[in-house]
């Protein structure tokens, strides 16, 4: 057996006796001195293993093709009616989407932006709608800003046309709607009926009065019921046959014996396709959700319609962007807290957010574009725990750069193009043997030049005595 003195002879640590050694001020004054600074090292080591440390890294971006990209968007309009908004998406592998209206909805809104009422809901408008092709004489009246008033009040029912003879539209709804108009007043005499009549108003020459109605396109047929100016917008064929048939049906609903200038619409026809609540206001906010390719493309908010012209010098494209974010939606809380990892995560989330972008009247006689360019980039937060490491979260973020054009059709366009390089931030937790390490490394390095300062010190003050009583060095 290996005798107990051998076991002795490598001990790195002998020790001399209590009474070999000799306590002193000086080394009693380090001492504290040195164990005041390993509490405070060990203290900062112990913040530095709790803290988080994040690298970052740039990678290409790996996801599956046929994943789609969720663009959430909230944009105000205050002179774009909700009849004609539309929201169309294009890219660069040739789809095309006109006028979405799946995950799209539509609130007429004041100018200063505040709601004026519920959802707009489109009635479903017939591409191809039927026009009459019959001869014609002059049915209608004609109204002016000095009469419309008036007439509103003098009849139960007054449905207008509201015109320009420039427009093909127009023009080729006139010989039904006269020829309507005058089968009505044969058999309403409006000086005898008070329940309907049909009028027109000519927005090339009343431009003030078809504003304050809110007329964007060309033609607008509404209904306008007595004093109130709740009114409904038609969207039905054109021709004389089906025109007849709605205005009967307005008035079978209205007895002749009633007193027009107190009836109160009852209207159990609210249902008809044909037939919705005209915009009370000029704007309308949108609020969409679209899925688009992860490819180059965009998106365009204009006026459209397949059954009405527009005057573009009259279109106002100014809009407020309330909120556009790419991705799925992080709730604040989640936001805050990803931020300690990353402070800078999350300002390009909404890059956009509450801007302002108004069409004066003087831009190019109105007929001005706003296009936006965002650069998409993925941003994905990995934390790492041990061994393990998980995704904590994966998000969009973008820039934006916008201008405004001259065209020939005013739209708000949203140009988009995605990274194929993604940001990794990696969230790196220090193990413990790192901290250990730390520790040890921190504990003998004081020790270790505490016991030099001792020494050094001790040295220095020996010599200072030995001079003092004359002795040689």
């Amino acid at each position: 057996m290996v005798s107990l003195n051998r076991i002795r002879n490598v001990d790195f640590f002998r020790r001399l006796s209590r009474d070999s050694t000799e306590a002193t001020s000086l080394g009693a004054f380090i001492s504290i001195l040195a164990f005041l600074l390993m509490a405070y090292l060990i203290y900062m080591e112990l913040n530095e293993y709790s803290a988080v440390s994040t690298s970052t890294s740039i990678l290409l971006d790996r996801t599956m093709d046929d994943e789609l990209l969720l663009i959430k968007f909230d944009i105000s309009f205050p002179a774009l009616s909700c009849a004609f908004a539309s929201v169309d998406v294009n890219d660069v592998l040739g789809t095309t989407r006109i006028n979405i209206t799946k995950y799209i909805r539509k609130y007429p809104i004041y100018p200063n932006t505040s709601s004026s009422g519920p959802e707009f809901l489109p009635a479903a408008i017939r591409k191809l709608l039927k026009h009459g092709d019959e001869g014609y004489d002059e049915g209608s009246v004609s109204l002016t800003s000095a009469n419309f008033e008036r007439f509103i009040k003098q009849y139960t029912i007054l449905v207008v046309n509201f015109f320009a003879p420039w427009c093909d539209w127009s023009n080729n709804l006139k010989p039904s709607w006269e020829k309507t108009s005058q089968i009505i007043r044969e058999r309403y005499d409006p000086y005898l009926d008070w329940r309907i009549l049909l009028a027109k108003v000519d927005c090339s020459m009343e431009v003030e009065l078809c504003r304050r109605n809110h007329i964007q396109g060309y033609p607008s047929i509404q209904i306008f019921r007595g004093r109130h100016h709740d009114h409904e917008f038609y969207s039905g064929d054109r021709d004389t046959e089906t025109l007849v048939a709605t205005m009967e049906s307005l008035v079978a609903l209205i007895p002749k014996e009633s007193d027009h200038r107190s009836l109160v619409d009852n209207n159990d026809d609210a249902t008809d396709i044909t037939k919705r609540p005209a915009a009370l206001t000029g704007g309308c906010r949108i609020i969409a959700f679209l899925h688009v390719k992860k490819v180059p493309g965009n998106f365009v908010i204009a006026a459209r319609s397949d059954a009405h012209c527009f005057d573009t010098s009259l279109i106002n494209m100014t809009h407020i962007i309330n909120h556009l974010t790419i991705g799925k939606r992080i709730s604040p809380r989640i936001l805050a807290d990803l931020q300690r990892l990353s402070p800078y995560f999350g300002l390009n989330l909404d890059r956009l957010k509450d801007r302002e972008y108004i069409t004066e009247r003087d831009d190019a006689n109105g007929k001005a574009t706003f296009e936006h360019y965002l650069q998409i980039v993925k941003t994905e937060l990995v934390s790492r725990r041990l061994i393990s490491e998980f995704k904590l979260i994966d998000a969009y973020e973008y820039t934006a750069h916008s201008s405004l054009v001259e065209s020939a059709h005013p739209v708000v366009k949203f140009d988009f193009e995605l990274s194929p390089w993604k940001v990794l931030v990696t969230e790196n937790q220090k193990s413990i043997p790192w901290f250990v390490t730390n520790v040890c490394v921190t504990l003998g390095g004081v020790f270790t030049v505490a016991g030099i300062l001792d020494s050094l010190l001790h040295n220095t003050w020996g010599r200072r005595k030995k001079i003092k009583l004359g002795k040689n060095i």
